[in-house]
C-alpha cells in the first residue's frame, strides 16, 4: 500500500493500516456512542467496538501524496457504511488518536481513531460481520466490561473512559491535538499487566513499578484502570 503508516521501524509484522470512527449523539443523560459486536468472522470476533476496517487501495485518494490521513478519512466512511448503513461526511471527522500495538503483537493494526456526529437515519447492520449493535453511555460501557458482560481492547477502553468525562458531542469533538498511544507492555509490582504509554515514568525503559508521572492502563484480572497523572 502506498501510504506512509506509523509503525516500529524493526517490526516482525508490518501493521495493517485501519481507520475506526467514533459516533457521537447527546442523550438524556448524556453523550451516546455506538458500537458494535463483531462476529467471530473478523480479527476481532466477539468484541464491542467501534465501526472500523482496513484502509484499502480504493480509499487513497488518485493523485495525492502518499499522506496516510486523507485515505484514513475515506475508509472511516465506507467502513461505516458497510457495517452500520449510515453515511458520514468525510470532513466531519476529527482525528483524535493513533494506536500501534507492540512490535510482536500477533495481530497488528496502525488505526486512526476519528469521532463525529452521528448522522441521522437507522443503524442497518451487516449481519455477516455485525451481530449486533448497540448506543452505550461511555460510563455504562466500562461497567460493562468491568461486570463480565462485553469485552474490549485496550483502544476502544482507554477512548470510552476519555469520553466519559465529557458532557456533550460538542465537547467531545473540541479535542485539541490527537492523542498517540505505542504501545509497551509491562507488569507493576502486583504481577498485574501493564501497557505503558510516552509520557509514563516507566515507557522508555518498560520497567512499570518504576515511581513517577503516569499513562498507563493496568489490566488487573477483574478491573480495569486507566491512569494519567501527566
Amino acid at each position: 500500500m502506498r501510504i506512509d503508516i506509523i509503525d516500529h521501524p524493526h517490526s516482525p509484522k508490518p501493521a495493517h493500516p485501519a481507520a475506526t470512527v467514533v459516533l457521537l449523539r447527546d442523550g438524556t443523560e448524556g453523550i451516546e456512542v455506538l458500537m458494535i459486536h463483531r462476529s467471530s468472522k473478523t480479527a476481532f470476533g466477539g468484541l464491542w467496538a467501534f465501526p472500523g476496517g482496513r484502509i484499502e487501495e480504493e480509499d487513497i485518494p488518485e493523485g495525492t501524496e502518499p499522506d496516510p490521513l486523507p485515505a484514513a478519512r475515506r475508509a472511516a466512511a465506507r467502513e461505516t457504511a458497510e457495517e452500520v448503513g449510515l453515511t458520514i461526511d468525510e470532513t466531519s471527522l476529527v482525528w483524535i488518536s493513533h494506536w500501534l500495538p507492540p512490535a510482536d503483537a500477533p495481530v497488528r493494526f496502525s488505526t486512526w481513531f476519528f469521532a463525529a456526529p452521528a448522522p441521522d437515519g437507522l443503524v442497518a447492520i451487516d449481519a455477516d460481520e455485525v451481530h449486533d449493535h448497540r448506543w452505550f453511555r461511555p460510563a455504562d460501557a466500562l461497567a460493562s466490561r468491568h461486570a463480565g458482560e462485553i469485552e474490549l481492547v485496550t483502544p476502544t477502553f482507554v477512548t470510552l473512559d476519555h469520553l466519559s468525562k465529557r458532557a456533550s458531542v460538542a465537547e467531545a469533538l473540541a479535542h485539541g491535538e490527537p492523542d498517540l498511544f505505542v504501545t509497551r507492555i509491562s507488569r507493576d509490582e502486583h504481577g498485574a499487566r501493564v501497557c505503558l504509554y510516552h509520557g509514563d515514568a516507566g515507557y522508555e525503559s518498560g520497567d512499570a513499578t518504576l515511581a513517577g508521572p503516569r499513562r498507563r492502563l493496568v489490566m488487573g484480572r477483574d478491573l480495569w484502570v486507566w491512569e494519567d497523572t501527566r
